[in-house]
């Protein structure tokens, strides 16, 4: 897995990342969801190596990264501050300026990057992933019977007990997920997922989501600050997100400046691991030298 990589852990400030990076060009970070590893790109990850500097991180408090201390807004868990890290993060890894890549709850850490540090972040690709505040503010009797997570995992100390319980069955771990994965994935994620503390850091991801997070996009929306660089919107035929949405590239066009494409992937919600090849392609499109 990650042939030719390297694995180490940085020190960004507030939190340690476990980082898989290799390849040699212009930077460009792959930014996970949840509950999975950076371990989620093993797949495309290489592909994108041949010609780009790719850099894997796990989130903090997913993975093998640190798990920063609770605030009682949780806001150790905010996508401000995640994406603080990956800047950071970069940097260290003597990258100024970089693509970013998002999957699910890494899409709203990408987005928040794209927000804050416009003149770091070149190209944007968000994956499966409307805008956090759009989600909110849209939020229907479908929305709640689909992704009533959000609002469970938001409820102080219940998730915890219900998914350590039984992890393997909370997140319906099967044979056929398994062989989707790929064995060291599928080790790594498992491990994450059995881990206490990354379970809790995980749900203070969510907890963050409704709180400090829905809040910074409000406080983006009210002063007009929308997305300047060039940002490709994907999402997976096989996952809810056009049931729900109707088109998503209409309900990112608000909050993007600079050119906006949209992609659909004829696969299920984990992409980068169910159709990396189809993926590469559409990020590829996205980051060509413009004409």
């Amino acid at each position: 897995m990650f042939e030719g990589f390297a694995l180490d852990v940085v020190d960004v400030g507030e939190a340690s990342l476990r980082v898989r990076h290799g390849g040699r060009g212009p930077a460009l970070v792959l930014l996970h969801g949840h509950p999975r590893t950076h371990a989620t790109w093993h797949r495309l990850a290489p592909r994108l190596a041949r010609d780009h500097a790719v850099v894997c991180p796990d989130l903090r408090g997913y993975g093998g990264s640190s798990k920063p201390a609770m605030q009682p807004d949780h806001s150790q868990q905010s996508k401000r501050e995640m994406a603080r890290d990956v800047v950071a993060l970069m940097r260290a890894l003597g990258h100024e300026r970089f693509a970013v890549v998002g999957h699910d709850r890494g899409a709203y850490v990408a987005c928040r990057a794209a927000l804050d540090h416009p003149g770091v972040v070149s190209h944007l690709a968000v994956l499966d992933a409307v805008p956090l505040l759009e989600a909110i503010e849209r939020c229907d009797a479908r929305f709640a019977q689909a992704w009533w997570h959000w609002f469970f995992f938001a409820q102080p100390d219940k998730p915890e007990r219900a998914i350590l319980a039984y992890p393997d069955a909370w997140y319906a771990n099967t044979p056929a997920k398994r062989a989707r994965m790929g064995e060291e994935a599928w080790d790594d994620y498992r491990a994450a997922i059995h881990d206490p503390a990354t379970v809790h850091a995980m749900l203070e991801d969510y907890r963050a989501g409704l709180g400090v997070d829905r809040r910074a996009d409000e406080a983006d929306r009210a002063a007009g600050r929308r997305i300047a660089c060039p940002t490709l919107v994907a999402w997976a035929a096989q996952d809810d997100l056009g049931t729900l949405y109707g088109d998503p590239l209409a309900v990112w066009r608000p909050w993007v400046a600079g050119r906006l494409v949209g992609r659909v992937l004829d696969c299920g919600h984990h992409m980068a691991e169910e159709a990396p090849q189809e993926l590469e392609h559409a990020l590829r499109e996205l980051l060509q030298p413009a004409p």
